[in-house]
């Protein structure tokens, strides 16, 4: 839980350290358009930073899920909300208003709850089946993706985040089904392949629909697609349970948690933000 938290630690303060190299890359002017203002970014000290926190909260959303039931750690990573709300608000002077700050209480109960009510990781190994229908839902994302621009303007948003929602689903799933990171084995297992285009199709969706749509919707759409769909796929088909007798209390700290993070879902995309994950360029869960 501890690695859980401190991606979405990581993927939070991100969204903020790329939003603020943003803002000064608009600022410095030059052209170029959004390729202009992303180079010019990319020599800041704070969008570098952005970008290695994504791979440090990478690298512990991995661990996370080696180790916590997929429904603690989807929980966990959709307080990274949570986590951009507080940082924004002392960084680029976002005001919260008290329902803000009531949500981020609530997102903080809610994790307290599964904390104290997870189990380990389940003992099923993900059959071969699971595999290709990991590697099946990616690929139906990147389709969704690439024909963002073509889908129906009403509902565009909402259809593009619960893609990008599923993608990066698909990569919480993948990492539980790879069982050795030995080259040949890597290269012979589907869900390698289902991570990195869910990773991918995920970025390409999430960013069309916050150009295309609104943020709030979009953002909203992607963290129900990534919490509620892989927890019910550790459940059901990787054995993933809670404590004894605390399945209840898990089930009220992944609503509560995920229902504050709904509340923040404003916060996908800090004002001026390049970056992130949940913001323009993904982090973390792809």
């Amino acid at each position: 839980m501890v690695c859980a938290l401190g991606a979405a630690v990581c993927f939070g303060a991100a969204t903020v350290l790329q939003a603020m190299a943003a803002r000064a890359a608009s600022a410095q002017g030059g052209g170029g358009g959004e390729a202009g203002v992303l180079l010019r970014a990319l020599r800041q000290w704070r969008y570098l930073a952005g970008l290695g926190l994504d791979g440090l909260g990478f690298v512990l959303q991995v661990l996370a899920l080696r180790a916590l039931p997929i429904y603690a750690v989807g929980a966990a990573l959709a307080s990274s909300l949570a986590v951009t709300a507080v940082v924004a608000s002392r960084l680029l002077r976002v005001r919260l208003h008290r329902g803000e700050w009531a949500a981020v209480g609530v997102v903080c109960a809610g994790l307290a709850m599964l904390g104290v009510s997870a189990g380990e990781e389940g003992d099923l190994g993900g059959s071969d089946a699971l595999k290709f229908s990991m590697l099946g839902v990616a690929l139906a994302v990147l389709g969704v993706g690439l024909a963002g621009g073509r889908l129906p303007e009403r509902g565009r948003g909402l259809v593009l985040g619960l893609a990008a929602g599923f993608g990066f689903g698909v990569v919480e799933v993948a990492v539980r089904l790879i069982d050795s990171v030995s080259v040949p084995e890597l290269l012979g297992n589907p869900a390698t392949y289902a991570l990195l285009l869910g990773g991918g199709a995920a970025f390409l969706a999430l960013t069309s629909a916050l150009q295309r749509g609104s943020v709030t919707v979009a953002t909203a759409a992607m963290v129900i697609g990534e919490t509620v769909g892989p927890a019910l796929v550790g459940v059901v088909w990787l054995g993933d349970r809670t404590r004894e007798g605390l399945a209840w209390l898990a089930v009220l700290g992944f609503v509560v948690s995920v229902a504050g993070a709904l509340v923040l879902a404003r916060f996908g995309e800090a004002p001026s933000s390049s970056g992130g994950r949940g913001g323009e360029n993904s982090g973390g869960g792809g």
